[in-house]
């Protein structure tokens, strides 16, 4: 048996870019950041932040609701498996690219009010199953 499952708490690196396949399924793909906050040793060296980038891609229900909800530097929760793909570039090259494949996403940024009698939740969850022989 092997598990292959990742989750994240970060920000979102830029708004959602969404496409349409021909069967008019929804595919959305942003960069999430999530940061380690650096630290000092015993000894007095300062160990930095370290900032990694992770490729998220939403599908369908998933993807229709970033594309609406999701906007730069939003905090978001992401929980999905990992998957690298490969391709060959405009030059011939072969190159890698390692993507999270979301099935799960909360939105953790309050969200803004829109009038005194708007209440808008502050948090939402939203899950849409994956098929395992989606194309990327």
């Amino acid at each position: 048996m092997s598990v292959n499952k990742v989750i994240l708490i970060g920000n979102a690196g830029r708004e959602p870019e969404v496409r349409y396949t021909d069967n008019h399924v929804a595919v959305a793909q942003f960069p999430l950041a999530t940061t380690e906050r650096g630290y000092t040793l015993q000894n007095g060296t300062q160990v930095p932040d370290r900032t990694e980038w992770h490729n998220i891609v939403l599908w369908r229900g998933l993807a229709e609701i970033a594309e609406k909800f999701v906007h730069k530097g939003d905090r978001l929760y992401i929980e999905g498996k990992i998957r690298t793909r490969s391709y060959d570039d405009q030059n011939g090259q072969r190159r890698y690219v390692t993507e999270i494949i979301a099935d799960n996403m909360e939105l953790l940024s309050p969200r803004p009010q829109q009038g005194a009698a708007a209440t808008t939740p502050q948090q939402n969850s939203v899950q849409t199953p994956i098929q395992e022989d989606a194309p990327f």
